[in-house]
């Protein structure tokens, strides 16, 4: 009891902490309205979509800023445009033809009379003419000069500028040469693993790892492919691959007085495809001695570029806590909840202010660490498939309810779709609590009151994570998920007979529901189709009812009773059996007579022809969907009999990309 009552204690005592700090950061935020009505930024473009184009409009409505949408093709029934005063189209879906369109966006701007951009993260955050054209126009770009995004972005000069400033940084190549052999040989000088990295990288595009000089160029043939298609350039830099890891990045912020503060650190280690899944702040385990000095040196980095706004310093961080420069990030990033938790700020606001010419709201002794946060995101994808995106409608959404310490940060509603033009995120899930083992157990809680009916989800996945023992001790690195791979991916049990009731259930209720709108709108209540008691045609008091689990076939015996329940039995389950050899080569739309399409993209690169022999594993082709590279493998051994699509064209989702036959049957 006595514990409880401590534990009680030290939450309202870091509540009031984080309380004290808001009220004196908004006490300075007020003595400089004035300077913001002088900038006049009264209105907000959001170069942006999703969750964090919402997410800047919910500060600027309580700023009293109007918020200006855009929107493509896909977006047109967004929750972004619902939520913005002023909305204005731009284009097709495809980002190229929307919100990587500067001038439309510019355009937007003077038709809205915006005063101020606001990029969020992703599209064009980041890229240097975007922001010379706003200064260019006369408009606000809420983000840092050009010239730091051109430093910061370009990883070889990064690396010069930090190194020169007396930031660590880990040993590698960043030189103009980008032959082959070059690169080949500076990776051997190196030593093995390394790692390829796109110049002009981020959020893991462009991004390989060699373990070995054999596997060194099919490695940097890919990460230039992939930095071709994200950056519009393909040169890279060669970096040590330093083994598990921590990834640990520091939030800083500057303004046009030549002030820059950091808010801490967060640890984003753990990692699929080399892109964050859950953050948190503080680093776990990270010494206060540690912390400063990570803090300094994000600092230092920042003042050397002259850095204004919001920004994150990213490290590698070795067991031995030592830590090296890893990249600049010259906006507000994904996971910058967790820091607004930690700190009692709201990052949006004081990059609206000091892009008003306004001051930090705080300065470095001022900003206090309270308590312990995480960030979950939530992806509509399948972490059994290798976290193979999806898209689709959200047919059900509940989430756990807000409050001061649970944070929902999302760009859908139930009955919005997923779009396969964009990310898969669906939501961001923040949590605070007063010390980290009490932010993970409402991190856990949370996460199990998450429902999402329509698309699979990464929300099984996180809760496995968080529960894992190693994370729950804060053992985290970036190979935290291929290390604990089998106790993260248990072999699928049978589905309870309880949750295959409910779900055969559902479909007669939707069932009832559909024929009921029938009887309706027809007006004949006498039809068979109007009728959900189980007596339509070909259908007697009792039914089967089959689902599928997992491989299985499952029948379901299902009663109608005159009261209107429903009496239900599980029947017999049916286990499918291999296609016979001679018969495998009939197919080709499944594994057995080829390579399909796992979803709607476009085809990279075609690696094989007609007549090609392949084994079980070899790459036939590439693909890009939802903004990631795929590599379509051939399922088995045999000759490529004939491939269906061309470089550059578009693939529906299971579309026959390549069609195989086994060596024996082509002889024949």
């Amino acid at each position: 009891m006595a514990a409880t009552v401590l534990a009680s204690e030290r939450g309202r005592r870091c509540l009031w902490a984080l309380q004290c700090q808001k009220w004196i950061w908004r006490q300075r935020c007020l003595k400089f309205a004035s300077a913001t009505e002088r900038r006049n930024i009264g209105k907000v473009l959001i170069a942006n979509r999703g969750e964090i184009a919402c997410r800047v409009m919910r500060t600027a409505r309580k700023m009293g800023v109007k918020s200006v949408a855009v929107y493509s093709d896909a977006d047109k029934n967004s929750m972004h445009v619902a939520m913005a005063d002023e909305a204005y189209f731009i284009g097709p879906a495809a980002s190229q033809q929307s919100y990587l369109a500067m001038e439309k966006i510019i355009q937007v701007a003077k038709i809205s009379t915006a005063q101020a951009i606001h990029p969020g993260y992703g599209f064009l955050s980041e890229n240097t003419e975007f922001a010379e054209l706003c200064k260019q126009e006369g408009i606000i770009f809420i983000g840092p000069p050009s010239s730091a995004i051109r430093d910061m972005g370009i990883k070889s000069t990064s690396k010069a500028i930090m190194s020169a400033a007396g930031v660590p940084v880990i040993e590698g190549y960043h030189g103009e040469d980008q032959s082959d052999q070059c690169l080949k040989e500076h990776a051997r000088s190196i030593g093995y693993p390394v790692m390829i990295k796109a110049v002009r990288g981020g959020g893991g595009k462009g991004m390989r790892i060699a373990r070995s000089e054999k596997e060194f160029l099919d490695q940097l043939e890919s990460a230039r492919r992939e930095a071709k298609k994200s950056f519009n350039d393909d040169a890279v830099l060669i970096e040590k691959f330093v083994d598990n890891p921590r990834h640990v990045e520091v939030q800083v912020f500057g303004d046009q007085h030549g002030n820059a503060v950091y808010l801490f650190e967060r640890d984003c280690s753990v990692q699929r495809r080399h892109q964050k899944i859950i953050e948190e702040a503080p680093g776990p385990g990270i010494e206060p001695e540690v912390r400063r000095k990570l803090g300094e040196a994000a600092v230092k980095a920042a003042k050397a570029v002259n850095y204004v706004g919001a920004g994150t310093v990213e490290f590698i961080m070795d067991s031995q806590h030592n830590f090296y420069f890893m990249e600049m990030n010259t906006r507000l990033q994904v996971e910058h909840p967790v820091t607004e938790m930690i700190t009692g700020t709201d990052l949006v606001e004081w990059q609206l202010r000091v892009a008003a010419g306004e001051k930090i709201p705080l300065m470095q002794e001022e900003i206090a660490l309270s308590g312990h946060a995480f960030e979950a995101r939530i992806y509509a994808e399948d972490p059994n498939n290798n976290f193979m995106p999806g898209a689709g409608p959200l047919l059900h959404l509940s989430t756990p309810p807000p409050d001061s310490f649970t944070r929902i940060e999302t760009g859908v509603r139930q009955g919005d779709e997923v779009s396969v033009h964009y990310d898969p995120m669906i939501a961001k899930l923040v949590v605070w609590a007063e010390d980290r083992q009490a932010a993970l157990k409402k991190l856990q809680y949370s996460l199990h009151q998450y429902n999402i009916v329509g698309l699979s989800t990464n929300i099984d996945f996180l809760l496995s994570l968080s529960g894992h023992p190693q994370f729950e001790a804060g053992n985290v690195h970036t190979n935290f998920i291929s290390q604990h791979h089998d106790e993260l991916f248990p072999a699928k049990q049978a589905t309870p007979n309880e949750i295959l009731c409910q779900a055969a259930l559902g479909l007669i209720l939707r069932e009832k529901m559909i024929t009921d709108a029938f009887r309706v709108q027809s007006g004949d209540k006498f039809s068979p189709f109007a009728s959900s008691s189980g007596r339509r045609i070909n259908i007697s008091y009792t039914r089967n009812l089959t689902l599928l689990d997992g491989e299985n076939h499952v029948d379901i015996i299902i009663d109608y009773n005159h009261d209107g329940s429903y009496n239900m039995q599980k029947g017999s389950a049916q286990i499918g059996l291999p296609v016979p050899k001679y018969l495998s080569g009939a197919s080709a739309t499944g594994t057995q007579g080829g390579a399909i399409a796992p979803m709607t993209g476009t085809i990279e690169k075609v690696f094989v022809k007609a007549g090609d022999t392949v084994q079980a594993g070899d790459p036939l082709m590439v693909m890009i969907a939802m903004k990631m590279e795929h590599t379509i493998r051939a399922p088995k051994a045999g000759i490529i009999k004939k491939v269906n699509y061309q470089e550059g064209s578009q693939a529906n989702r299971h579309a026959p990309l390549v069609e195989l036959v086994d060596e024996d049957m082509e002889s024949n």
